[in-house]
């Protein structure tokens, strides 16, 4: 897929992926309960406890000008039997001093609550996320970017704390806010009120309208940053030819392409953003300005439009305060709403991608894989992508402790035949069995414990030589990881490294040869200790020198155990004990070595290839080896 195209890898996922905002708070924020709790409970205290000195400043001035000694009417008269107005006022500034001190409380707890709901919630759908994704087949890593995968797993479930934390936050805090600041202004004067509250359904129907166009673009700004991030992740990691292509130019110009799909995304949300709250401010200022002018009217003048009710000069005061503390929170609901839309755009990709079905699914009632004597058949196994067949009728029988090799040209199927046999895929038609186990109904982590894997494509974690060589067997202590790498041959060129075991590799292992890294992958295979090895090309990317040191470790490695070995250096499979040799997705040939030189077939003529023979090759071979030298593979790269 090229990264340039307009079309979002994820789009698929995400438009299956239906209620994901919904299913956030129930699948996830359920387990977070009590900080949910927590948040909206300190929030409704924290907002209610902020009309406490408005409120006293209304009563304060109405007391002061009008002297009627009411001040703290609201309180019991049997409190206040006595008191005086200045004895009012001091028990009025201790209430206002009191619910500050009480506010920062719960604006504290508030915080905490929601930070804690968010943090946790983030965590859990991060790590899910990833356990899914991990566990997908392979035909999914095929099909989409690694850099999309990362701005799912990092970008969009960061998205989703921001809005869990900040949007939810200000959610409550302005819904209490509002209905807390209505209260008191119908309790002073409903019909004042109503005015202030007349800009509240235009909000509403402008914020409508900004949910329904502001949606779409934030979709497409996701999936270009998930676009933006494939092509800076192909690019990082392809450095090194970029260098020597010298094609730093030509770089530059595909970052800028794909970065300016991100711009124009990006600030085609943005121009609908611009326009949106300065409108709300001005529908608000509105609101308060239509306040201030029938308030100010109602005291100088008295009730207008030959309405009834009164109003003081104190709740005149509570009501240019506290509309500001109504109109205003209504105009930031269109900044949730703004934090909600990216958060739902973000869900649905992430929701989408715990949603993948995978091919490879554990039966149930599965049980651990045995092995015995390590016999492994293939039963007429048949294997395809899009109901396109990569092989076909596959049979054979490799009796425990033998090797068996696979041989024949590019895209022959041979990788996929044995990552059936890890069950990277499932069969179509068919069945493999271990020791007459099917590996279908045996459980995953028993199959692939029992299969040690060596690949030419050799991948090291970033870390230590011995973290390297211990994973996936984490118990083993340090003298078995030297006798591991004694039995690579790596021991050697290991303790020359400046900190021996203990050296960091880089990268991808970026700071060791392409042997070494081999070799240490054969140590982790060695130090695993499986019953049955698997052998991917693993000399293909050597000089001949370091090829005969792995081959030496190869061969005690496997030793006793049933190996599968994939080869096109047939100089390295002559002596197994069978050889297949595969070409359209068929078994062509097989035999031992002489026996499949006596045959005089595919197998006889890519050993004269490689022997040197060109010009005694039959033209027939040549011609089919043109065509497919000539054919663009569109299967799994690896399935040569």
């Amino acid at each position: 897929m090229s990264l340039e195209n307009d079309e979002d890898p994820f789009e698929d996922v995400r438009e299956e992926s239906a209620n994901a905002m919904y299913r956030l708070f129930t699948e996830y924020g359920r387990d977070c309960l009590p900080q949910f709790t927590v948040g909206v409970v300190a929030s409704v205290f924290a907002r209610l406890l902020d009309l406490v000195p408005p409120v006293m400043l209304g009563y304060a001035i109405d007391t002061i000008l009008r002297d009627n000694g009411t001040f703290l009417g609201f309180l019991p008269a049997s409190w206040r039997a006595g008191w005086t107005t200045a004895e009012q006022v001091l028990v009025a500034a201790g209430l206002v001093a009191g619910s500050f001190v009480l506010g920062a409380g719960f604006h504290w707890l508030r915080n905490w609550g929601w930070n804690s709901f968010s943090q946790h919630v983030q965590h859990a759908v991060r790590t899910d996320t990833y356990e899914k994704m991990q566990r997908l087949n392979m035909e999914f890593f095929a099909e989409k970017q690694t850099g999309e995968m990362m701005s799912v797993l990092s970008n969009d479930v960061n998205r989703l704390e921001r809005f869990l934390n900040d949007g939810l936050n200000s959610a409550f805090r302005l819904t209490v806010m509002v209905l807390g600041v209505a209260f008191v202004l119908f309790t002073y004067n409903w019909r004042l009120a109503l005015l202030t509250m007349l800009p509240v359904p235009i909000i509403a129907g402008f914020t409508y309208w900004f949910v329904k166009t502001i949606q779409p673009k934030y979709a497409d700004v996701r999936s270009s940053v998930g676009r933006l991030n494939s092509r800076l992740e192909n690019n990082l990691g392809g450095i090194q030819v970029i260098k020597t292509s010298n094609t730093e130019e030509f770089e530059d110009e595909r970052v800028e392409d794909v970065s300016q799909g991100y711009f124009d995304a990006n600030w085609g949300a943005i121009t609908v953003r611009i326009k949106f709250f300065p409108v709300l401010r001005v529908i608000a200022g509105l609101g308060f300005v239509s306040t201030f002018l029938v308030g100010a009217y109602w005291v100088a003048v008295g009730a207008p439009f030959g309405v009834g009710g009164a109003l003081t000069i104190g709740g005149f005061v509570v009501f240019i305060q506290l509309s500001q503390q109504f109109i205003w929170p209504m105009a930031q609901f269109g900044q949730i709403i703004n934090m909600y839309q990216r958060a739902r755009a973000a869900s649905e990709r992430v929701f989408g991608l715990m949603d993948q079905p995978s091919r490879i699914e554990q039966d149930p009632n599965a049980t651990a894989l045995t092995v015995a004597d390590g016999d492994v058949v293939y039963d007429d196994v048949t294997f395809g992508y899009d109901e396109e067949a990569i092989v076909e009728d596959i049979t054979f029988e490799v009796e425990g402790g033998d090797t068996l090799a696979l041989v024949g040209p590019t895209g022959a199927g041979k990788s996929t035949v044995l990552k059936l046999l890890l069950r990277m895929y499932d069969p179509d038609e068919g069945a493999i069995r271990i020791d007459g186990q099917d590996i279908s109904e045996v459980t995953l982590p028993s199959l692939r414990q029992a299969i040690g894997y060596v690949s030419q494509d050799t991948f090291l974690f970033y870390g230590t030589v011995e973290e390297n060589i211990r994973y996936g067997t984490f118990d083993a202590d340090h003298e078995a990881v030297v006798e591991a790498a004694k039995a690579a041959e790596a021991h050697e060129f290991i303790q020359n490294l400046p900190d021996g075991y203990d050296t960091m590799v880089g990268e991808r292992g970026v700071k060791l040869s392409g042997g070494q890294r081999q070799r240490i992958d054969i140590a982790r295979a060695v130090l695993k200790d499986p019953d049955i090895m698997v052998l991917d090309e693993a000399t293909s990317d050597v000089d001949t020198e370091t090829e005969m040191l792995i081959q030496r470790s190869l061969d005690e490695l496997t030793e006793d155990r049933t190996t599968f070995s994939i080869a096109h250096r047939l100089s390295t499979i002559k002596d197994a004990d069978t050889i297949l040799v595969l070409d359209g997705g068929h078994i062509v040939e097989r035999g031992t070595h002489e026996e499949l030189l006596a045959e005089d077939g595919l197998y006889a003529n890519l050993w004269g290839v490689q022997a040197g023979e060109i010009d005694e090759l039959p033209d027939e071979f040549v011609e089919r080896a043109t065509r497919r030298a000539a054919t663009v593979e569109d299967a799994d790269a690896n399935d040569d």
